[in-house]
């Protein structure tokens, strides 16, 4: 703390003025961690009350995060220079002028008075200490100023609530979602819904995951919060703010069944929506620590759950392999055994949302040529595509060999062009441009090259020579990409854009990719305004017990159901055969049909009318022995309709 000694004055809430700048002292009643404005800069909400028994409302901007109000917690003191004093709505609200500086203090009674700010220099007077306590003290009678902080414990179904917790475990679930998994050292009330991740998908020390498991909770982050989750380290205390505690569903089929219940933290800032790290020295921080630190593990922790699941049948020595892989199905994930086996006939009449255990067997799929499962989605526009097979690419090469490419069309600063006449071939003349690096060329295998009038067969011939390929046009002497082809090719990723969310730009936007690294897909589509199109297993799948059958639609997350990547399956035959492999195995000839059982986990219907088509979702860990080195099938969410 310093600088020169300096008398401030500070206003009242309730004689602030329009149109002055003015110095306050508040308790906060509300608040929204910095989040990314419209514009560039970040932004952070705060209510404030003091004595007087009014409120202001601030907001305040800066480009860096770091130098707002450095709040965590309803209830704590704040004080404000030089805040701007304006009408908004005839209520007046505060906003950062030049100079502005905030100081934050907790407002827990005794704690120290050492102040969270980003100022390098800043005065705090015996005047302002007895500001800060007469605050604190003054806060702790106000009814509407409290922390809507809970413990697990407390926790009741559809409640929003904040929570303070350690982090000891966090995945990647999709884009769009994030899991954390924390502890508060207290058990839910209720029993809490466990997400299912892949082993190696969750970051964490395993053994403190296990030792945990009755006390942990598993969080689901959305949106804008995904940045901040993938960034938080293992063993942090964290700030999660207006976690949704959901109820996961009515009990079903089970009299007694206990009550699961979900917990969100859903995208955007409402209510204050958030997750933040205290320091270390934060007083609720050091008083969990001390919790955590003193909890005793053994003596709190209930049994495990029971990881096995007994097997379904007992296989007969006379079984070969492939008949005992498709008898018997094992799962271990423990968050489902406990739930009974439910017919299918029971699950159609049901009311969604609901979950149910089930065990069915694949009666029959589609489609059957296997190549035609593979389709283009668009996240941004939902489109489903199919998948250009070798007779359409030949087609949209011959269309662009129409295009001929301008031979006489200079180098460039960023590019170096070369002319390959196949005239021993199917006598075409193509321009390979390859594009610089360090403006300098590099190696086939690290060199992006753009190629105008290629065949489908040159184009796979060069695509096992170079890293990246992008099919261009010449058009008055530029370049330029056309979405009815694949916009760039690495080995066997064919990779294809949205022509109705693309953005398309100028090629020369790749000059601004030529001073990193490699030439990464996303950048590369960002740079050239490209939203790509993502593969994915488009098949139906029709499951039966001996009370009834249901459709399955199999697609988001296909590729860790089937352990394939469809983006390379078309262009590698060994891929194709693979998959042949795993649809003998789940599908395989009538005669063997009874023998063909597999275990699912999980079972969804979040649709409210079952009326009309019945659209579900799945949850599935299926694990065949005696297989060979077919691996366990995970199919993550599929798509069930009942016709």
């Amino acid at each position: 703390m310093s600088g020169p000694p300096q008398k401030y004055v500070y206003t009242p809430l309730d004689q602030l003025k329009e149109g002055t700048i003015a110095n306050v002292f508040g308790v906060v009643s509300f608040f929204k961690l910095p989040y990314r404005s419209k514009g560039t800069d970040f932004c952070s909400v705060v209510n404030i009350v003091d004595q007087s028994n009014a409120k202001l409302k601030c907001m305040f901007f800066s480009g860096n995060q770091d130098a707002l109000p450095k709040i965590y917690k309803i209830g704590d003191i704040v004080r404000f220079h030089r805040i701007k004093i304006q009408k908004y709505n005839n209520e007046f609200q505060g906003i950062s002028s030049s100079g502005f500086s905030a100081l934050v203090f907790e407002g827990i009674i005794d704690a120290p008075l050492v102040p969270r700010t980003s100022s390098k220099s800043y005065n705090f007077t015996t005047e302002d200490q007895k500001a800060v306590e007469t605050l604190r003290s003054w806060q702790l009678r106000l009814p509407n100023i409290s922390s809507s902080r809970q413990h697990l414990s407390n926790v009741q179904p559809g409640q929003y609530f904040d929570l303070l917790c350690q982090l000891v475990g966090k995945a990647e679930i999709d884009k769009a979602s994030y899991l954390l998994k924390v502890w508060d050292g207290t058990k839910c009330a209720f029993l809490p819904w466990k997400v299912y991740v892949e082993d190696d998908a969750l970051e964490g020390d395993r053994d403190a995951i296990n030792r945990l498991q009755g006390f942990t909770i598993d969080v689901l982050v959305y949106d804008n919060h995904l940045a901040l989750a993938k960034s938080l380290k293992i063993g942090s205390y964290i700030v999660i703010q207006n976690v949704h505690a959901k109820l996961h569903s009515t009990p079903i089929e089970n009299p007694g069944h206990d009550t699961y219940v979900e917990f969100h933290l859903h995208g955007g800032t409402c209510y204050g929506r958030g997750m933040s790290v205290p320091p270390e020295d934060n007083s609720d921080v050091k008083e969990l620590k001390n919790v955590l630190d003193a909890l005793d593990l053994q003596q709190n922790q209930t049994l495990n759950p029971v990881l096995d699941i007994q097997l379904a049948g007992q296989m007969s020595p006379s079984f070969d392999a492939l008949e005992g892989c498709q008898q018997l199905s094992v799962t271990v994930v423990s968050s489902h055994q406990q739930w009974q086996i439910t017919p299918l006939a029971s699950i159609i009449t049901k009311n969604a949302p609901q979950k149910f255990h089930v065990r069915v067997k694949l009666r029959s799929f589609q489609p059957h040529p296997l190549y035609q499962s593979v389709k283009l989605y668009c996240s941004k526009c939902h489109s489903l595509l199919d998948s250009p097979d070798e007779q359409s690419l030949n087609k949209i090469f011959e269309d662009f060999y129409n295009c001929s490419p301008n031979t006489s069309a200079p180098n460039t600063f960023w590019y170096q062009s070369a002319i390959w006449n196949t005239v021993n071939l199917d006598n075409r003349t193509v321009a390979i441009h390859f594009v610089k690096k360090y403006d300098i060329l590099q190696s086939p295998e690290d060199s992006l090259i753009m190629v105008e009038g290629g065949s489908f067969k040159q184009i796979c011939k060069l695509s096992s020579q170079f890293n990246t390929i992008i099919p261009v046009k010449s058009k008055e002497e530029h370049l330029e990409i056309d979405l009815s082809a694949p916009f760039l090719i690495q080995g066997n990723k064919w990779l294809y854009g949205c022509k109705k969310c693309s953005n398309i730009k100028s090629l020369e936007e790749l000059k601004s990719l030529s001073l990193k690294g490699g030439w990464d897909v996303t950048e590369i589509a960002e740079a050239l305004g490209v939203e790509l199109l993502r593969h994915l297993f488009v098949m139906n799948f029709t499951l039966e017990d001996e009370t009834g059958s249901l459709n399955a639609y199999l697609w988001q997350h296909s590729e860790q159901f089937f352990r394939i990547p469809p983006s390379d399956i078309l262009m590698d035959s060994n891929l194709q055969e693979r998959l042949h492999e795993i649809m003998n195995v789940l599908c395989p000839p009538e005669k063997q049909m009874s023998k063909c059982f597999l275990q699912y986990i999980s079972f969804c219907i979040p649709e409210s009318d079952v009326r009309a088509l019945l659209m579900k979702t799945l949850l599935i860990k299926t694990a065949f022995q005696g297989c060979g080195d077919l691996e366990p099938l995970i199919l993550h969410r599929g798509i069930l309709g009942n016709k």
